[in-house]
């Protein structure tokens, strides 16, 4: 595919095969992703991406999505998977790829990371908490109590077993956050899709957003956006309550 779908491509890709795919330069420019999966897998891919190609692959296939998940730093912190060995003096977060999505190497999980870190310590609720990395961060950045809401148990059970192995303590639920007023938090996060952080009712002084382009501002009554931050075509936004 070109270069210019490329990052909307990984985001897809991420959230079929959170275990992981592999990236190739493709011939006469634009870039190939390889997921090592079934014929399901492959009917999910034609069904996304409109064809997919389909090849034997060699021994060891089984370990090369490792390769994918490569630690990264936002300030610090220093997130990353169980294999690899946490930078001396960093706030470490252990993220296991393999059981939801959100690892932390998502440009939009850093920038709402950036925007989080700078905000006054309190209460936090994270809306599509996924792996439950931006709510564990938070937990070992001082914000506390710390909830999570999901729609998938999958991500309810990853949030909780990753937070009880970076010994945090995260109340994670399984919740629509688009059915009604969301529980009060000094903080709210949502790194999800534009459509639906602009279905949010959140009950928070501050609001961090992010899951949109750069080309996308979201609107989210009884809020103004006070800050932006961008990296590779993704924003996040911080959002406070506007004064009545």
């Amino acid at each position: 595919m070109p270069e210019a779908r490329a990052e909307e491509a990984r985001a897809q890709m991420l959230e079929l095969f959170p275990q992981g795919f592999e990236e190739i330069d493709g011939e006469g420019g634009g870039i190939e992703l390889v997921a090592y999966t079934d014929a399901g897998g492959e009917e999910r891919l034609w069904q996304l991406f409109g064809g997919a190609r389909g090849v034997d692959v060699e021994e060891g296939w089984e370990e090369r999505w490792r390769a994918f998940h490569r630690p990264v730093r936002v300030g610090e912190l220093w997130i990353g998977p169980p294999w690899e060995t946490p930078d001396a003096g960093a706030v470490p977060i252990v993220i296991d790829p393999g059981r939801a999505f959100g690892t932390g190497s998502h440009p939009t999980t850093r920038l709402c990371l950036e925007l989080i870190a700078e905000l006054p310590r309190g209460s936090l609720l994270d809306v599509g908490c996924g792996s439950g990395v931006l709510a564990i961060a938070a937990a070992k950045l001082g914000f506390g109590p710390v909830a999570g809401l999901d729609v998938e148990e999958p991500a309810i059970e990853a949030t909780l077993a990753n937070a009880a192995a970076n010994e945090v303590v995260v109340d994670a639920r399984l919740a629509n956050a688009a059915d009604g007023q969301l529980p009060a938090a000094d903080v709210t996060v949502a790194n999800i899709s534009l459509a639906d952080v602009e279905l949010l009712q959140p009950d928070s002084e501050r609001l961090v957003t992010s899951g949109y382009l750069v080309s996308e501002r979201p609107t989210i009554a009884g809020y103004a956006i006070a800050a932006r931050r961008q990296a590779e075509g993704w924003a996040a936004d911080l959002h406070e309550r506007e004064k009545v």
